[in-house]
């Protein structure tokens, strides 16, 4: 998905988000949704809903109480997480 050069603080970003997206993709793909990094920005990680969870109710839940708390832990200079739908 990144090619070229980057930073390797960037890298490991990259790396620990989808290792924790990897981890919930059982939920997502039993209701036919997911999510996908789009891009790391300083101190932010912008996401993508796909599919069920781009209007899902439950996706607050998922997403707050779940991967972004999973990454705030892992990746304390992560101060802000977006979404692209």
């Amino acid at each position: 998905m990144y090619s070229g050069y980057m930073k390797a603080d960037t890298k490991k970003i990259i790396d620990t988000v989808e290792e924790i997206l990897k981890k919930f993709e059982p939920i997502f793909e039993a209701d036919g949704g997911g999510a996908e990094l789009v891009a790391v920005e300083e101190d932010e990680v912008i996401l993508r809903l796909l599919g069920n969870c781009a209007g899902c109710g439950l996706s607050d839940l998922h997403f707050g109480a779940g991967i972004e708390q999973m990454i705030k832990e892992r990746l304390p200079q992560i101060k802000k997480i977006s979404y692209s739908y």
